[in-house]
C-alpha cells in the first residue's frame, strides 16, 4: 500500500526507496493498525488530537496516522497539537513551519509550565512527573475546545514495558500504560496507537525521513532518572537475549489472574475442591 509513490501524503514524500526502509515502514504501519483494531480505537467520524512534541515518536505517530487517513483506512479527522511549555531554548518556529509545509491541520499553544515546574520542584529533583501532569491537563482542555473525542499519544512498546517495571519496582503494583483508557473526567479517550511498535523502529523511521527532531532535554539533563535505569536494564537483557523485550510485552496481554495474588481479580476464598481446574500449579 505504501509502494505507490504517485499518491502519497507530503509527510511521507521523499521516503527512502530501499527495501530495508520499506520493510520498516510496513512493520510500523502493521503494528499501528493492529493496535487500533485490537483495542477498538476508531469511532467513525471522530476527531483525534495528536500530541506532537517534536520527538521521534510523535513524528512517527503523526506520519503513520496521516498516511492511513490519506489512504482511507482511518475514518477520523486529525489535529496535530504542540504545547510550547516555555523551556529555555525551545525552537518555537520549527514545528509550525514544518506542519504548514506538510499541510497538516494543527494548533500551536504557548503555556509557560516550565516556570511552574522549576518553582514547585525542589532543587535536585526531576521535573518529568509534574511537567507531564501539567502538559496533559492543557492537552485535555485543547481537545475539548477543538471538539476532539480522543487524545492520541506517541508512547511505544518500550515506554509501556519501562512503565510496567517502574510500577513493579517502585510502586509495588502490576500496571502499565494501557493502549486505551478514559480520562478521569470521563469525557475523553486516551489512545496509544504505537503500543505494538518498538522504540528503535520509531528512531530509525524518523531519522530516515529527516524530520526536524526537538530533543527532550531543554530543561537540562537530569541523570539518574528511574526510567533511565529501567531502560538500561532492559537494554542489557535484550543484548544478552535478543527478543526478550517482545516476549515480555506479549506477556502483558497474556495474564492469568488465578496464578497471581490479587483476590480482587480472582475469588481465591471461594475456590472449592471439585470446581473446574483453574490451570497448572
Amino acid at each position: 500500500m505504501f509502494d505507490n509513490t504517485d499518491d502519497i501524503h507530503p509527510l511521507l514524500a521523499g521516503a527512502p526507496s530501499t527495501t530495508e526502509f520499506k520493510k520498516l515502514r510496513k512493520r510500523i504501519v502493521r503494528g499501528v493498525r493492529e493496535a487500533i483494531e485490537q483495542y477498538g480505537m476508531v469511532e467513525r467520524g471522530a476527531k483525534w488530537l495528536v500530541a506532537l512534541s517534536g520527538g521521534k515518536d510523535s513524528y512517527t505517530l503523526l506520519a503513520v496516522l496521516t498516511e492511513l487517513k490519506w489512504r482511507g483506512l482511518l475514518p477520523v479527522d486529525l489535529l496535530a497539537v504542540n504545547l510550547d511549555q516555555g523551556q529555555p531554548g525551545f525552537p518555537a518556529t520549527v514545528l509550525p513551519a514544518f506542519l504548514e509545509k506538510m499541510g497538516v491541520p494543527h494548533r500551536i499553544e504557548y503555556q509557560d509550565t516550565y516556570s511552574i515546574v522549576t518553582d514547585k520542584v525542589p532543587q535536585g529533583r526531576t521535573y518529568c512527573a509534574l511537567c507531564s501532569r501539567l502538559r496533559r491537563g492543557h492537552l485535555y482542555r485543547i481537545a475539548r475546545e477543538e471538539g476532539c473525542s480522543a487524545l492520541v499519544l506517541g508512547h511505544h512498546r518500550d515506554d509501556i514495558l519501562e512503565t510496567f517495571f517502574l510500577n513493579l519496582f517502585h510502586g509495588s503494583r502490576l500496571a502499565t500504560m494501557p493502549p486505551k483508557l478514559v480520562n478521569e473526567e470521563g469525557d475523553l479517550f486516551v489512545y496509544r496507537p504505537l503500543a505494538h511498535v518498538a522504540e528503535e523502529d520509531c528512531a530509525r523511521f524518523a531519522a530516515a525521513m529527516n524530520y526536524p527532531i526537538i530533543p527532550c532535554d531543554l530543561c537540562g539533563s537530569q541523570d539518574g532518572l528511574q526510567r533511565q535505569q529501567i531502560k538500561a536494564m532492559l537494554d542489557e537483557w535484550e543484548r544478552r537475549s535478543p527478543g526478550r523485550r517482545q516476549k515480555m510485552f506479549k506477556a502483558l496481554s497474556n495474564t492469568r489472574p488465578s496464578h497471581l495474588l490479587d483476590p480482587a481479580l480472582f475469588d481465591f476464598a471461594g475456590l472449592a475442591r471439585g470446581a473446574p481446574a483453574s490451570g497448572d500449579e
